[in-house]
């Protein structure tokens, strides 16, 4: 039992220092000094340098072996299965008559955060070895989103997938460039290997500031009125993990690679929710106001269940 309060003391320091940092961007909006208008034409800025520069940097930064390599295999499964569980367990739900912004609260139950909090979260708990591992999941979350994500999104339309936006993304391009540099242990010069560490240094604090205006702009007083965000924040942050948890224990992993499965399992739900939202004309309201929701509920949640993870 003391075992477990030290690990989920630690993990919940962790995501108090990232949720202070959502607290500057949230002050920041309300200052007017960086708001949300300028976060999302920030956006791109993360989307396409920054997140890939961190995963590029973390193929550099691992040594090759048999056990890593192995390591990123696993971690790479249990993110496809994680999904899986997700589609399953929101199937049932989110479907009446009624329910309008059923496909929204379908895709934030099923896509993590994973770029934004999980790779930051791994870095500060795991280091640059948990990003590692933790980056198959942006493969997998790419895909996905843009298959079944698309697909649900336009459920009842007659859709056409995309194989170019599945395998031309910043997330799947920056694991192949990465890729061979860890196979072959390939040693980049300073003068480029350093600028790529510096930006990917980036990642932690500009990802969580751009969150907090977001934040910011959702309407915190009707926020807690519907019961959908929480049955989604149940299967997102409860439910998927304690999956994934029970599997790691079945197949006895290893402390590092329970921990980086579960960051990629229990993390709140993806900031792109409402880009799909947008795109696929949904109500982006509904999906702001359950990315909130849920992502003050993690700050209870995730430590709890990297705590457990590390039993």
């Amino acid at each position: 039992m003391e075992m477990f309060l030290q690990n989920m003391q630690t993990a919940a320091s962790q995501v108090a220092i990232l949720y202070v940092m959502v607290a500057v961007g949230f002050a920041a909006d309300k200052l007017h000094v960086f708001t949300e208008k300028a976060a999302r034409a920030a956006n791109d800025l993360m989307f396409y340098i920054v997140t890939p520069c961190i995963i590029i940097d973390s193929f550099i930064n691992t040594e090759f072996s048999g056990d890593t390599a192995k390591g990123f295999a696993v971690t790479f499964t249990f993110s496809v299965v994680s999904h899986l569980i997700g589609i399953a367990a929101a199937s049932p739900f989110f479907n009446g008559k009624k329910e309008t912004n059923g496909a929204v609260y379908k895709f934030a139950a099923i896509y993590g955060n994973v770029g934004y909090m999980a790779l930051p979260l791994a870095s500060a708990v795991l280091g640059a070895q948990g990003v590692f591992y933790c980056s198959g999941g942006i493969i997998v979350l790419n895909i996905l989103a843009f298959t079944h994500g698309v697909w649900l999104m336009n459920k009842g339309r007659n859709v056409k997938f995309n194989l170019k936006s599945i395998i031309l993304n910043p997330g799947v391009i920056s694991v192949l460039i990465g890729l061979p540099f860890f196979l072959f242990s390939i040693k980049l010069p300073a003068v480029i290997s350093q600028p790529v560490s510096f930006i990917s240094d980036m990642n932690t604090p500009f990802a969580m500031i751009i969150f907090g205006t977001y934040i910011a702009n959702t309407d915190l007083k009707t926020i807690f009125k519907n019961y959908q965000p929480y049955l989604v924040s149940a299967i997102r942050l409860i439910f998927v993990p304690v999956v994934i948890l029970l599997l790691c224990r079945v197949f006895s992993l290893s402390p590092m690679l329970t921990t980086a499965c579960m960051i990629s399992a229990a993390v709140p739900s993806a900031n792109n929710t409402v880009m799909f939202a947008a795109k696929y004309n949904k109500d982006t309201g509904a999906a702001s106001k359950t990315i909130a929701i849920n992502s003050f509920l993690s700050v209870i949640t995730l430590p709890v269940m990297i705590a457990l993870s590390k039993l």
